[in-house]
């Protein structure tokens, strides 16, 4: 897999899995933010306020290293870490998958909590559609107007997202492009007269 692709899913997917007359919702959703996450979760806690867990876990960012796996009052390890699971083995981030049980008055056992949990994520995925999406990297410089056209010429060979220009004094550009091509499109703008990159966070 190369470093610079990803794969998370389009849109919400939503599954049911039944044991033992347990009932267990399954909600797969894209997601960027922490903020998206915690109000997705804040919406199904209200929305199944009478069931009796909103387990969840998510993965966040390209190097898949932002995670959490929640049991939400079910014994340890027995719902947060099999959901968890699903998404790292189909390899997925970006993703929240949230599955809400409604006890049938039989317990499971913690086995068959396991079992419960990770075929309920499973299915969730198993409706979502996985796309994939490359890692992008954004540039931002500034270059006098007379070299706007081997400006323009660099952008229409290399094909960057434009994502902002100015034309005051001094002209603005930020670009867009996947990583793996970010080193090639630099050399490139290096060599254009008057041209300095702009200090950006890495």
């Amino acid at each position: 897999m190369n470093e610079d692709v990803y794969k998370t899913i389009e849109g919400r997917s939503d599954a049911l899995y039944t044991e033992k007359r347990s009932k267990f919702i399954a909600i797969a959703l894209p997601v960027r933010t922490h903020e998206e996450i915690k109000s997705h979760i804040d919406a199904f806690q209200k929305q199944y306020y009478d069931a009796r867990h909103v387990c969840y876990a998510y993965m966040l960012g390209p190097d898949r290293k932002d995670f959490r796996a929640n049991d939400n009052g079910e014994p340890s390890g027995t719902a947060g870490k099999p959901i968890l699971g699903q998404i790292l083995s189909n390899e997925l981030t970006d993703i929240l998958i949230v599955v809400v049980r409604y006890f049938g008055g039989i317990k499971l056992g913690t086995s068959g909590l396991i079992v419960a949990y990770k075929a309920s994520a499973a299915e969730a995925i198993a409706a979502a559609v996985i796309i994939e999406k490359t890692v992008d990297k954004e540039v931002t410089f500034l270059f006098e107007y007379p070299f706007m056209n081997s400006v323009m010429r660099i952008v229409k060979e290399e094909e960057p997202e434009i994502l902002s220009q100015s034309y005051d004094m001094d002209c603005r550009m930020t670009l867009r492009i996947r990583s793996s091509l970010m080193p090639r499109l630099c050399a490139r703008l290096e060599k254009v007269e008057t041209l300095r990159f702009e200090d950006t966070e890495e």
